[in-house]
């Protein structure tokens, strides 16, 4: 792991053989559909996935005629992303990019980052607020004037229910600072690892004003965990909040 700069370039090159295996993948096809009918987006539409990952929502939306971009820090990632692109014969641009640093070189009409692709997975040397700036900034430089844009992102509510007073006293989380940061075993379809877990967390208020300070206003804030979207309101206890926003 030390010959990566960052821990979670490493947890998803590792993990990339395997991620299809995660049980929140099974709602893909449900998930795109909803991406299409909120954004409303039309064949031929420019659409730009942050994080992509394995490439399921990219390869979904080139396969409904979108023109598609994706981004990934994960070298594994993206090589799985091309594998299943290329098996269902979809065309999708893929590019190998930290989320903070990535420059459009077109301006696209629409923009995703979902199931925790970029947005609050932080690198052990990053600080979490300019890294997560960084990629609303990104997004909104990205967007046309009116464009739409999905985030889902950790639920602050549902951690901090979790919590206990120990997890603070050990140093696990910073109530202040809101990151949690440890090493953590975690039951994943390859088996049991060990990972460095750096993630900031976000109430819904704060999110709303970041957005805004990117150039992005939020129109809706819902429960967003993978696999049950429905634009309802948030369960305290779910996974993920989804964001749904446009450029200013």
């Amino acid at each position: 792991m030390s010959d990566y700069r960052n821990q979670w370039e490493a947890f998803f090159d590792a993990h990339a053989p395997h991620y299809m295996e995660n049980g929140f993948t099974a709602n893909t096809e449900a998930e795109v559909a909803f991406i299409v009918e909120q954004l409303q987006l039309k064949p031929g539409g420019a659409v730009l996935d942050v994080g992509c990952g394995t490439g399921r929502h990219a390869i979904g939306l080139a396969l409904r005629g979108c023109a598609v971009t994706g981004v990934d820090l994960s070298a594994g990632m993206l090589a799985e992303a091309r594998k299943a692109a290329d098996a269902a014969g979809a065309d999708v641009e893929w590019i190998r990019c930290d989320a903070t640093a990535f420059v459009p070189a077109k301006a696209y009409d629409a923009v995703v980052c979902l199931c925790e692709g970029a947005f609050g997975l932080v690198g052990r040397d990053e600080d979490p607020a300019a890294h997560d700036m960084a990629i609303l900034r990104g997004v909104a430089a990205a967007l046309k004037p009116g464009g739409g844009f999905i985030l889902t992102t950790l639920n602050a509510y549902a951690k901090l229910r979790s919590l206990t007073q120990g997890d603070v006293a050990s140093g696990r989380f910073d109530p202040v600072t809101m990151l949690e940061h440890c090493v953590e075993e975690l039951d994943l379809p390859e088996g049991k690892r060990r990972v460095e877990i750096k993630e900031r967390r976000y109430l819904p208020a704060e999110l709303t004003r970041m957005f805004a300070e990117a150039g992005l206003a939020v129109e809706h804030v819902w429960g967003g965990t993978a696999g049950r979207w429905n634009r309802g309101p948030i369960g305290l206890d779910e996974v993920e909040v989804m964001l749904v926003a446009k450029r200013t």
